[in-house]
C-alpha cells in the first residue's frame, strides 16, 4: 500500500476517495526504561529506550491506519499525518490519519 504526506501520487490517478482513516495506539513507559533513561538525563544524550519505543508505536498507528483503509476498499493513503498526545503519565496516545484513495496507473 502506498502511503505518503503529500496530497497526490506522482504517476497515479486518485479515481476514488474513500474518506479519512486512522490508526492509533497508546503506549506506556516501562519502569526498567525510566531507570535506564532518568540516567540518561544526568549524563545527558539521547534516550535510546524511549525512541524505539516512539518508533514501534508510530509503526503500529501506521499499520492500523493501513489496514482501515483496505477495510473501506483503498489501496492508498494520501495526506499521512501524525500526532502524539500525552495522556496520563507515562503514558502517551500516537495517532496516524490520512485519506484513503483508489490509486491507479
Amino acid at each position: 500500500m502506498i502511503v505518503t504526506t503529500t496530497e497526490t501520487i506522482p504517476g497515479k490517478k486518485i479515481t476514488t476517495v474513500f474518506g479519512t482513516v486512522k490508526g492509533n495506539t497508546i503506549r506506556a513507559r516501562h519502569v526498567g526504561h525510566d531507570i535506564m533513561a532518568g540516567l540518561r538525563t544526568v549524563v545527558g544524550g539521547e534516550i535510546d529506550e524511549y525512541t524505539k519505543l516512539m518508533a514501534e508505536a508510530r509503526e503500529q498507528a501506521i499499520d492500523r491506519m493501513k489496514k482501515d483503509a483496505r477495510r473501506l476498499g483503498g489501496n492508498a493513503v494520501v495526506g499521512l499525518r501524525i500526532t502524539t498526545s500525552m495522556i496520563a503519565s507515562g503514558a502517551a496516545e500516537i495517532l496516524a490519519y490520512g485519506t484513503a484513495v483508489k490509486a491507479e496507473d
